[in-house]
């Protein structure tokens, strides 16, 4: 039975200050919500999402892709021309807070006259000789929506001479050795701690409130209405760290990393898998400063599909300090731990963290020797310049996301409880939709639109007999991509 939504001035908690939170606070509170209280145990209005200083969400980094390629997932495809368009919103909105901005006090952490997305291209390439299903799809489905023109093979002669009318033909090549790929002409890449600085200063602006303390607003437990007879929970609220009661007619839970050890009915639908980031120092004097300016360099990724623990790999242009970061994904690796109920299940571990339980691997600058040498072969490669000129990995670290089996979103009322709405499993490709996702999540907490395909992709779901998984999961401490059994190394 289809549950109620709380009335406007109810109280509503959310659970989470990452990409899903903030913008689900926004979304309530451009609906008319008026009573919305955001909990989170990082103090990012101190840190400002930055992984530097001890934030070690998947939200928080430089920077994140920003695609419309989609293969034949084209409800992902349409949620982002809407993101795009709302990008473009933001941006928009940040200049001219920035021009009204005569006594030059703008928001903390931006800088005048950023962008939050810079949109410079997304190559999707490999070292195949011919395209994979994944593009061919993308091309067809892009070209069926309207979007003529806007994706281009990158070894074909049409499509070269259009990217030069449009001013990106840098992205078509961008290596030393030449790929087969497609741009993405409407993507490019999001600043990522700038975009959810400012998501937070807008959802602050719109009247929600934040209680973002390790202990303060630290999550511990639900709270239950003891009254009710019923086997379905009745969700009352929940208590922080302070042993503190704090009352809500709603509560949505998107933890991130850390989303399925604090719901277990999310055990075989989704859990929390580490990406390998590495990140090269460019000095300020170095001319590669300017070869990897985004004006001159796309985001891009590398035999991500149909090339296993070999394959993966996704980048950005250099950053204005100077990082240039690479990710791997090709293995998904998990950190199970032992819980209450006896169940393992994987849990974030980071340099921020320290070891997490007794068969935990010690990740202060440690990563993964397999994403370690699959990014450095690459460099050799494809970038030899950066190792000519000095330039090597000089940090790295664990990013933590949701994987669902399916790498569709949890975005749904959870089953067997009254008040409890769940937004996770973010599957590594949900940043981008910082500005509309919320929007979504909201149409489910009022049982809008609920036979859209999106949203019915992310309905409560068990994987099916005889279906194929995209990712495997709850494999268990004993399984080859445990960190346990994972050989490290460090950086």
């Amino acid at each position: 039975m289809a549950q109620l939504p709380p009335s406007k001035d109810s109280p509503i908690i959310i659970i989470g200050a990452g990409v899903f939170g903030l913008s689900t606070s926004i979304h309530l509170a451009q609906r008319g919500y008026t009573n919305i209280t955001v909990f989170d145990s990082k103090p990012y209005d101190e840190t400002l999402y930055s992984y530097f200083d001890s934030c070690d969400s998947a939200s928080s980094d430089i920077n994140k892709i920003i695609r419309s390629a989609y293969g034949s997932q084209t409800e992902y495809q349409d949620l982002s021309t809407e993101a795009l368009s709302a990008w473009a919103a933001w941006n928009a909105e940040l200049k001219a807070a920035n021009d009204n901005n005569h006594d030059g006090d703008g928001i903390k952490g931006i800088t005048p006259n950023s962008s939050l997305f810079i949109p410079n291209g997304y190559l999707n390439c490999s070292d195949s000789t011919t395209l994979p299903n994944f593009e061919i799809a993308t091309i067809e489905n892009m070209e069926k929506a309207g979007h003529h023109g806007s994706q281009l093979i990158n070894n074909k002669q049409a499509d070269i001479q259009l990217a030069s009318q449009k001013g990106i033909e840098y992205a078509l090549q961008p290596f030393s050795k030449k790929v087969l790929g497609v741009l993405d002409t409407t993507g490019g890449h999001v600043l990522a701690d700038k975009a959810c600085i400012f998501a937070l200063h807008k959802a602050k602006k719109l009247g929600v409130r934040f209680i973002l303390d390790p202990v303060l607003g630290k999550f511990t437990s639900f709270a239950y209405d003891s009254s009710s007879n019923s086997t379905t929970k009745t969700i009352t609220g929940i208590t922080t760290a302070d042993e503190k009661h704090h009352p809500a007619s709603l509560v949505v839970i998107c933890c991130g990393g850390w989303t399925p050890s604090l719901l277990p009915s999310l055990d075989s639908l989704c859990e929390t898998t580490a990406g390998s980031v590495f990140m090269l120092r460019i000095p300020e004097s170095s001319p590669l400063r300017q070869r990897f300016h985004h004006s001159r360099f796309p985001s891009w990724s590398f035999n991500m599909r149909e090339h296993g623990a070999d394959g993966g790999l996704y980048g950005f242009p250099v950053d204005e300090n100077g990082i240039f970061k690479i990710g791997y994904r090709g293995t998904k690796y998990i950190n199970p731990q032992q819980q209450y109920d006896g169940q393992e299940r994987s849990v974030p571990v980071t340099k921020w963290s320290g070891n997490l339980g007794e068969t935990a691997t010690p990740v202060m600058n440690q990563v993964p020797e397999q994403a370690h040498k699959v990014v450095t072969k690459f460099l050799d490669e494809y970038l030899p310049e950066l190792g000519n000129a000095g330039i090597h990995i000089s940090e790295s670290r664990l990013c933590w996301y949701t994987d669902s089996f399916d790498n569709h979103y949890v975005i749904d009322y959870v089953p067997g409880y009254e008040g409890l709405v769940c937004a996770t499993g973010g599957s590594g490709h949900a940043f981008k939709f910082l500005p509309n996702i919320g929007n979504w999540v909201v149409d489910v907490i009022e049982g809008v639109g609920l036979e859209r395909p999106a949203i019915k992709a992310w309905r409560w779901r068990l994987l099916k007999d005889g279906d194929e998984p995209v990712n495997k999961l709850m494999e268990g401490s004993q399984g080859h991509r445990a960190l346990v059994n994972t050989p490290m190394v460090s950086i």
